[in-house]
């Protein structure tokens, strides 16, 4: 009998034999072709900067920007579009009625109450007739400069998912927010100060806090800074007592040297070079931040043009005045928050839309006046874009029987903006004859962010960031330019 064959373990690198060798080394140098095109690509480098630049080094647009700078006026807990600035004649004829249509609305999903018709009257205003409530005395003189977008969406009727949203293009946490996007693709003006800076409301943030201005996957020098509006403009920002300049200067010296030795030696690490940069940028803050929001020796017409006396308009009026001061020093986007916390604390109207839009306009309306008059008489209007709005719009019935409450709606409702590239006087789009859906030129919240970048000088679908295997945007898949806002 014939032994059995003794096993001999397979020691070729490809296969057990020349045909099986020559397939899978023929198949190596694909992936080698591969790995060459992927690295041209950029597929295997990290997103970070060189040594010796900030990760907010002023970049070009992809094109003439028709702006330098945003100011972004967030109304926090959703302003009612027909009681701003969609006149819905219809409403009065059909004022106590209950609401037959088929629209599933508000933050419960059904209609509830009967429809109610704006307490405040509509007039036309300037040269384009634009109409405007009257809870807007200041805003509508300069109603040949705005451009109101009456056909906004999104997708959610929830304050938390819909402020993300409005800010980061997503309902999902972890976005980067518009600012951030700005600053990465555009860098800063001002290496004193931050590209991206936030005031919040006294009464509170929005919901959904420090996400609605985060960078969420880019490095963390991308994100907002928030600002107070008195006082120091940020927390442990004076220099200890017994610490000289000279000192100071030669600590931070010392802690770059070390810092870029450990960088040096994790050059895959991208978010060094945004931890970094933050000790350098809190050095020169110290003054310019300072400088910034010391209102002291603003002149009495202008703290009499913002309402700085008084009580009513104080808060919103300095945050005005600080936001024109930041971005003549070319801070890049500044987000003003009116209302914070929830409910009658911010635009959030269920118990009692009319009282509530009352007071939240008459802190906002003079400051937002004065903002456009001191950014026309200053220069900077022709290159300083404005925004005005909340997460969403709000239903044309009442909250119940009885109860002058507006509740949510995300199917339709207004935004303005104004300034450098807008054309004014107009209004884009339409919601139906009583306000619940855009029926007309909708525009989507990606939409008003392909806009936005636009008129900054960017393409929506160029300005990308590597993440998780994907470009991402800030549009995401969708979005579309608004080009009758550009004229």
């Amino acid at each position: 009998m014939r032994p059995l064959a003794r096993f001999v373990p397979n020691r070729t690198p490809c296969g057990r034999t020349r045909r099986q060798f020559l397939w899978e080394a023929a198949g190596g140098f694909g992936g080698l072709a591969l790995l060459d095109l992927l690295s041209r690509d950029g597929f295997f480098e990290p997103t970070a900067v060189a040594a010796d630049q900030s990760p907010l080094t002023s970049k070009p647009s992809h094109f003439p920007a028709r702006a330098k700078h945003v100011i972004f006026l967030f109304m926090n807990g959703a302003p009612s579009h027909v009681d701003t600035f969609d006149h819905k004649p219809a409403l009065a004829r059909y004022h106590g009625t209950a609401y037959a249509g088929k629209t599933r609305i508000g933050s419960n999903g059904r209609p509830v109450g009967h429809l109610m018709r704006s307490p405040f009257p509509f007039t036309k205003h300037g040269e384009s007739g634009l109409e405007v409530s009257s809870l807007f005395p200041f805003t509508s003189q300069f109603a040949d400069d705005l451009c109101v977008i009456r056909s906004m969406y999104t997708d959610t009727a929830a304050h938390a998912s819909g402020c993300i949203q409005l800010n980061t293009g997503s309902v999902l946490l972890g976005k980067p927010s518009l600012g951030s996007w700005l600053s990465y693709g555009l860098g800063t003006e001002n290496e004193s100060l931050p590209s991206f800076v936030v005031m919040t409301d006294p009464r509170g943030g929005p919901i959904g806090g420090a996400s609605n201005w985060s960078s969420g996957f880019m490095p963390a020098a991308y994100q907002g800074t928030l600002f107070r509006g008195r006082g120091s403009p940020l927390l442990d920002l004076a220099t200890p007592d017994g610490v000289s300049p000279r000192t100071q200067r030669h600590t931070l010296d010392l802690l770059q040297d070390l810092n870029q030795e450990h960088r040096a030696a994790r050059p895959e690490a991208a978010e060094l070079a945004a931890r970094i940069q933050t000790y350098e940028l809190a050095y020169k803050m110290q003054v310019s931040a300072a400088e910034v929001v010391d209102l002291d020796r603003e002149d009495a017409s202008t703290r009499a043009l913002y309402g700085l006396d008084d009580d009513r308009t104080r808060d919103f009026g300095r945050k005005c005045l600080i936001a024109r001061r930041l971005i003549e020093k070319g801070v890049r986007f500044v987000q003003l928050y009116s209302g914070g916390g929830h409910l009658e604390d911010t635009w959030d109207g269920h118990s009692d839309c009319i009282a509530n839009h009352k007071l939240h306009a008459s802190e906002t309306d003079q400051p937002i006046g004065a903002l456009v008059t001191d950014l026309k008489r200053s220069g900077l209007w022709d290159e300083t874009l404005l925004i005005w709005g909340g997460e969403f719009g709000r239903t044309p019935t009442s909250e119940g029987l009885n109860k002058p409450g507006r509740d949510h709606n995300p199917f339709g409702f207004c935004m303005w903006l104004a300034g450098a590239g807008v054309k004014g006087g107009q209004t884009i789009g339409a919601t139906d004859e009583l306000g619940f859906n855009a029926v007309e030129d909708r525009s989507h919240i990606s939409d008003l962010h392909a806009t936005i970048l636009h008129l900054m000088g960017m393409d929506h679908t160029k300005l990308t960031f590597f993440y998780q295997g994907l470009d991402q945007r800030l549009t995401g898949v969708r979005g579309r330019v608004i080009e009758k806002v550009c004229g």
